[in-house]
This record gives C-alpha cells, sequence and structure tokens, in this order.
C-alpha cells in the first residue's frame, strides 16, 4: 500500500511572543530567540560602538531581554523593535564614551598625500575621507536624534518599529529623524567641499 502524500506546506514559523511565552516556563527555549536575532543586534551595534563593546552590548541585550521576558507584551508577535529598544538603551549608556570616540574621529591626522591625480580623487570621495566630518556631525546630535537616525539608517527599522523600540510616537520619529538629517548635512557641508 503507498504511503499517503505528505503535505508540501511550509512548517508553521513559531512567533517570537510563542517563545518567549514559552521561556517563561522553560527558559531554554529563549535560546531560539537569541539565535534568530543576536546577528543582527551585533551588527546594529557595531556600527554605533567598537568591536569588543558591540560584543558584550548584545549580548548584555539578550541578558536583559531573558531577565524582562515576563514583561513582554506578547500581544506583539516579533520582537524585533524590542530587542532593538533594549540595545538602543544600551548603547545610549555608552554615550559619554562614544561622544569621546567621535570627538577623537575628527581630530585624527588627515589621509597622507598621494602622488597621482586619479588616486587623490579616490581618496577624497572614499568613506574614509567623510569619515572625521561624519563623526564630528554624529557627535553634534541630540542622542535621541542620533538613536531615531542610525535605528534607521543602520538597523533599517521602520518609524513604528523605532517609535516601539524607544517608546516614543511615529511623529516624533519622523522629526527627529528630519531633524537629525538637516544637523548632519549642515555639519558634512555640500558635496563639494569634501573634494578641497
Amino acid at each position: 500500500m503507498p504511503a499517503p502524500p505528505q503535505d508540501s506546506a511550509p512548517p508553521i514559523e513559531v512567533t517570537d511572543a510563542c517563545l518567549i511565552e514559552q521561556s517563561w516556563r522553560h527558559p531554554e527555549r529563549f535560546g531560539a530567540l537569541f539565535d534568530r536575532y543576536f546577528d543582527t543586534i551585533h551588527r546594529y551595534v557595531h556600527l554605533r560602538l567598537d568591536e569588543s563593546a558591540a560584543d558584550d552590548v548584545a549580548a548584555e541585550t539578550f541578558l536583559r531581554a531573558f531577565r524582562a521576558r515576563k514583561r513582554y507584551d506578547t500581544a506583539r508577535p516579533s520582537a524585533r523593535a524590542w530587542l532593538y529598544g533594549i540595545a538602543a538603551n544600551l548603547v545610549a549608556d555608552h554615550t559619554r564614551a562614544q561622544a569621546r570616540w567621535y570627538r577623537a574621529l575628527t581630530r585624527s591626522v588627515p589621509p597622507t598625500q598621494v602622488a597621482s591625480h586619479d588616486e587623490r580623487v579616490v581618496q577624497r570621495v572614499s568613506a574614509a575621507v567623510m569619515q572625521p566630518r561624519l563623526a564630528a556631525g554624529l557627535a553634534l546630535l541630540s542622542p535621541g536624534d542620533r538613536d531615531v537616525l542610525l535605528l534607521i539608517a543602520c538597523a533599517q527599522l521602520s518609524y513604528e518599529e523605532v517609535s516601539e523600540a524607544l517608546g516614543i510616537p511615529a511623529g516624533t520619529v519622523g522629526s527627529r529623524l528630519n531633524r537629525a538629517r538637516t544637523k548632519l548635512r549642515e555639519s558634512i557641508g555640500p558635496y563639494e567641499e569634501t573634494l578641497q
């Protein structure tokens, strides 16, 4: 007798909320949430802080999330914004050191002169040339404006996710983002200035 046909439907994805709720009684289930999001959280934190701090802050993000898991709103199926909110708060704890790092970058030695015209053009339009200006511009932003800008630019969160992550209205996300972009443009200056 032939075997009954197998249903080829993809397996049902367990939501983050389900994993968190399951972890209340079976703490090891929280590991699945770690597996889903650690790399993206680490990438975001690494864009904000140095490598060693990123390792520590990303790990601390999940430790705090684990400790706070019983307070998680299980009506929200995705924990992505919640985790980014925890990470952003931890990064904010490092704001003082981060601002010192940005100021140090602005004082960094300018790139050495290169011989050919082609090499000079490539060098002047590279990200390395813009780094001190960008760092200085980011250091001038308020922590709230900087968090919104970097959550959208680096973590690629939507306005709604940033709103949820930071606990602010979506309209505030938009106004902070516009303000941050304007201030950053002013501090970096026009493109032509970067070529001088």
